[in-house]
């Protein structure tokens, strides 16, 4: 293993348990310290394809470029956070030019035209906050950054963002007593009276108005990096603006404004994460209570029509019951000798369960985690990297239940490794196929969320030495745990099926739409998050909806399989997991919906793909997970009807 590689595996163990810490601390500024800010990586709606900020030609810092330490998750979601020569002064405001390119290339034209109508935008920072495009006089918040650029309506012509307006909201403290030691004092050594140190501050808010300017090259001639320059207004007319042209020089200059502010520095993510109407998340969670209120009362109606009778006759209530009840056995009654039969490819039905838990065990940590607030929108790549660590612990409740059940269709513990190992490298095994793919086209695009080959070797370490023996650990537990029951003896030859007029698999690939009707609006929120730089907040209805989907995926399975029983059909095993897993053919069919109508179909064949293979992935995430909800709903539901009536 490289250098490389383990430190990348050190930071992503520590990063992954003191997530709760990052960017968390408050920073203390005084007047006249000097602030950096930073960019992040180009980002565009239209393509979804991150690039690098210096990518474009944009002024350097004096020191040269350096990128921050990031994680993990950081790197898959191709954020690239790097210094920049935006340098503020505490408390002075001023208006300060940069640099002057060089003559324009031909190659450069292209590029900034091309990244210009794919409407790519600056991310940048200050002190762990995104800038907010501020314009007209009122926030203007669809998402966060600015744009690269304008392209002319009826020309040819572009436009490029060379000129910044800043606004700094800062909130003091003056009620702190002072260290006189922190600040400057008189040169002849002596303190007044009167001598009032600067007041610290917090900065609570990052504003812009981005503009293009055509600036006076001849003048520009002279100046420096952070010379000062007179105040400008932002040009409205296409002559004065600075067009992208070959051979053409581009000055870059801004200005910024420190303002006092009201706003408690523990609030200062409110602006962002107020976006959108709360209203809509909660009709999500009342349209999910409604789904569930009707599948149990259908649920109930099963326990009282039929079981009720059958635990009557069984416990002798009265005479009047026994002679209610003293009919021909039918329907499900008729399958005691063939309900448990063991299923077609019981192996891989056992690894799906497993890896399905383990999958939703993940989503459910990562969901309540961030819901309690531990994890600040500040942190980047914290979510995927808390992700990633829940599903490797999590194996081992994946690798019990997956073990659990192999044992309890086989009958004994033979090939109980060969089941945790599949367990183990089914789920990541997928993901890493498609990401390979993926990634390659990135590279090819020169996208910053290509990956290299330290994180690739990272990740295979996470894999192979902490998910692969957790897994195997709770596949040992489950060998050790006491063998599940069946309340009957099977047949040793199987019932034939009635025939029916319809197919059973057209049912149980149709009901996988309730499922999908709980979720679909967090889902449409949770991809335009992704998609449109958006920041997800309702981490509250997001564990609701979560809960409710389990209620609706196991009450759906749980009446498909009654109905399937019904009509002495005992191959439920493959039907109960397909019935809510079915919900993840919806899903992908959604989001191929949200790229063709919310996104205009992306811009070219490289957008394409990477879109739709991440949706294949969470399609087959909840594929699995879905599914083995309602298959162990399922089973323990044919486990109490048959041990609880007398057939």
């Amino acid at each position: 293993m490289t250098s490389s590689a383990i430190k990348n595996l050190v930071f992503f163990a520590l990063s992954s348990i003191w997530f709760s810490l990052a960017r968390s601390y408050m920073h203390t500024y005084a007047g006249n310290d000097l602030i950096f800010a930073q960019v992040n990586s180009l980002t565009s709606i239209e393509t979804l394809l991150p690039l690098s900020y210096y990518s474009l030609p944009y002024c350097i810092p004096m020191g040269g470029i350096r990128e921050c330490v990031g994680n993990v998750g950081a790197s898959l979601v191709g954020d690239q956070i790097i210094n920049s020569p935006y340098r503020f002064q505490g408390y002075v405001n001023e208006s300060v030019y940069l640099c002057t390119t060089g003559p324009l290339s031909a190659h450069e034209v292209r590029i900034l035209k091309q990244q210009i109508r794919n409407m790519y935008q600056v991310n940048m920072m200050l002190d762990g906050l995104p800038v907010i495009n501020y314009a007209y006089g009122r926030f203007n918040i669809q998402g966060t950054g600015f744009p690269i650029g304008y392209a002319a309506w009826n020309s040819d012509d572009v436009y490029i963002i060379n000129h910044l307006k800043f606004t700094v909201l800062v909130n003091e403290h003056r009620n702190r007593i002072f260290d006189m030691m922190d600040f400057d004092v008189p040169s002849n050594g002596t303190v007044a009276k009167s001598y009032e140190p600067p007041p610290l501050f917090e900065i609570v808010g990052f504003r812009v108005v981005p503009c293009s300017v055509k600036h006076n090259q001849e003048n520009m001639k002279k100046l420096k990096m952070f010379d000062n320059i007179d105040s400008m207004e932002c040009p409205l007319e296409l002559e004065k603006l600075q067009v992208v042209r070959e051979s053409e020089r581009i000055s870059f200059t801004y200005e910024v404004q420190f303002l006092k502010s009201d706003i408690q520095w523990q609030s200062r993510w409110d602006t962002y994460l107020e976006q959108g109407d709360s209203r809509v998340h909660w009709f999500s969670v009342l349209n999910s209570l409604i789904t569930i209120l009707l599948l149990t009362s259908i649920i109930i109606a099963i326990l009282l029509k039929t079981i009720s009778r059958e635990l009557a006759k069984c416990q002798g209530i009265s005479k009047q019951a026994e002679a209610e009840t003293d009919e021909e056995p039918s329907g499900w009654k008729l399958l005691a000798g063939d309900a448990f039969r063991e299923p077609n490819h019981s192996k891989l039905l056992s690894v799906l369960v497993g890896t399905g838990v383990q999958i939703t065990l993940t989503g459910f940590v990562t969901a309540t985690i961030a819901a309690f607030g531990f994890k600040l929108p500040g942190a980047r790549g914290m979510v995927l990297t808390l992700m990633m660590t829940s599903y490797c612990f999590s194996g081992i409740v994946g690798g019990y239940i997956g073990v659990r059940l192999w044992r309890t269709l086989k009958g004994s513990t033979d090939g109980w490794k060969s089941v945790s190992g599949s367990i183990t490298f089914l789920f990541p095994g997928i993901v890493l196929s498609i990401h390979t793919v993926l990634n390659l086209v990135m590279w090819v695009s020169h996208s910053t969320a290509a990956i290299s080959i330290s994180i690739y070797v990272t990740i295979l370490s996470l894999w192979f030495c902490t998910s692969a023996p957790v897994t195997l650990l709770g596949g040992f537990l489950a060998t050790q745990a006491e063998a599940i029951q069946y309340p009957v003896k099977t047949n040793h030859i199987p019932r034939e099926i009635p025939a029916r007029t319809l197919p059973s698999w057209l049912l149980v690939l149709s009901v996988g739409m309730i499922p999908f009707c709980t979720l679909f609006i967090e889902l449409f929120f949770f991809l335009s998050s992704i998609c449109l730089s958006r920041f997800y907040s309702m981490s509250g209805t997001l564990c609701l909806c979560l809960l409710s989907l389990v209620i609706v995926c196991a009450e759906t399975s749980l009446i498909v399989s009654y109905r399937n029983l019904q009509a002495e059909d005992w191959k439920w095993w493959w039907k109960s997991f397909c019935a809510s897993g079915s919900a993840s053919i919806y899903v992908f069919m959604y989001c191929i919906n949200y790229l063709v109508f919310d996104l205009n179909g992306l811009s070219g064949p490289p957008s394409v793909t990477v879109y739709v293979g991440y949706s294949l992935i969470v399609a087959i995430g909840t594929l699995l997970s879905t599914g083995s909800i309602g298959f162990l709903a399922s089973f323990y539901f044919v486990n109490f009807l048959f041990s609880s009536t007398e057939i």
